[in-house]
């Protein structure tokens, strides 16, 4: 039975779910730089938003490790704290490729074909997973347990994936930064 919380709010997830991806891409496009904009590249950014995903994936693994112990309300805190990493990594990620050019992965052979479809998986499921998140969060704070929990077990692994496949991203790319 959906709740009228799940009612409220799904509208708002389902418009979230694409304009996220789309807006991303967008500006994912846009290079301020070219635009003719006198701003500086955010080459600081890789790493800081490279250990927010590892921060999420440490987090999301406490969520569990949390609610596993009944410690419903660390549980739901540390949630709330992942979707915060996950939108201050999106607002870096764009923001830096806005402002620098993309840098071509350097690596040959196997590790080239590893790379790209770590790269692939990750950006394909960092879409998909957008409506699972608020869909299982919601389901949450509206108290459909069972519901939020049978959701949660899809969830979880697709969003552990997304936030590790980023850190593994970084690292496999970080050598071919220009500095």
């Amino acid at each position: 039975m959906i709740t009228e919380e799940e009612k409220k709010y799904k509208k708002w997830i389902v418009t979230l779910s694409i304009v996220i991806p789309l807006a991303v891409a967008v500006l994912f496009g846009v290079n301020l730089k070219k635009l003719g904009y006198d701003v500086q590249p955010l080459s600081f950014l890789p790493p800081i938003y490279a250990t927010i995903n590892g921060l999420t994936a440490v987090l999301l693994f406490a969520a569990v490790t949390a609610i596993k112990k009944g410690k419903v309300k660390l549980h739901e805190n540390l949630v709330k704290v992942c979707m915060a990493c996950s939108l201050a990594f999106l607002v870096m990620y764009v923001a830096y490729h806005m402002t620098s050019d993309s840098t071509p992965y350097g690596g040959e052979g196997f590790l080239r074909y590893l790379y790209f479809f770590i790269l692939i998986t990750h950006i394909l499921l960092s879409i998909i997973i957008i409506p699972f998140v608020l869909f299982t969060f919601v389901r949450g704070i509206a108290g459909a347990y069972e519901r939020h929990k049978k959701l949660a077990r899809i969830t979880y692994p697709m969003w552990m994936y997304v936030a590790v496949t980023g850190v593994i991203v970084y690292l496999m790319i970080s050598p071919y930064y220009v500095h």
